[in-house]
């Protein structure tokens, strides 16, 4: 597998992807499709980065990272194709997220999650993510709140 940097070519897998982990346990809502049918305009443009992890050429996964005001990234839209899950995917992803993050400068990486999601919550807090008090998100799915000061 390999770590690249989205290409107008992967928006097919990138809406894809992030429409089946979210279509299986939730609904999409209008903060889901902005970033998933938009994602030139909607977080690359904005100074924002998404990664897509590959095998074979073959999108298999992606994570964005979303600026913030002060100068971190939010981590969102992270997942893995339901065939390739369990073979440590996510963590290269989250490794990679964390380490452009730094090559950045960030201060910081948040992300928004749900408490159902226990395999991604494990991957979060081994990376060393800690809660946060709940917070306004555009989310109604959104129970769980992250952080990782880099």
């Amino acid at each position: 597998m390999r770590i690249v940097d989205f290409e107008p070519r992967h928006a097919g897998a990138w809406k894809a992807l992030n429409e089946a982990w979210i279509a299986k346990s939730f609904r999409l809502e209008p903060k889901d499709r902005e970033a998933l049918d938009h994602p030139q305009a909607s977080i690359l443009d904005k100074g924002g980065h998404i990664l897509i992890a590959e095998l074979d050429g073959e999108p298999i996964g992606c994570v964005a990272l979303l600026p913030m005001a002060d100068g971190g990234f939010e981590v969102g839209k992270m997942t893995i194709g339901e065939p390739a899950r369990g073979a440590g995917l996510g963590r290269r992803l989250m490794e990679a997220s964390i380490a452009r993050a730094r090559a950045l400068d960030a201060p910081r990486l948040y992300l928004e999650t749900n408490s159902t999601l226990a395999p991604a919550l494990a991957l979060y807090r081994s990376a060393g993510f800690v809660d946060l008090p709940p917070r306004s998100t555009p989310y109604s799915r959104v129970d769980v709140w992250m952080e990782l000061k880099l």
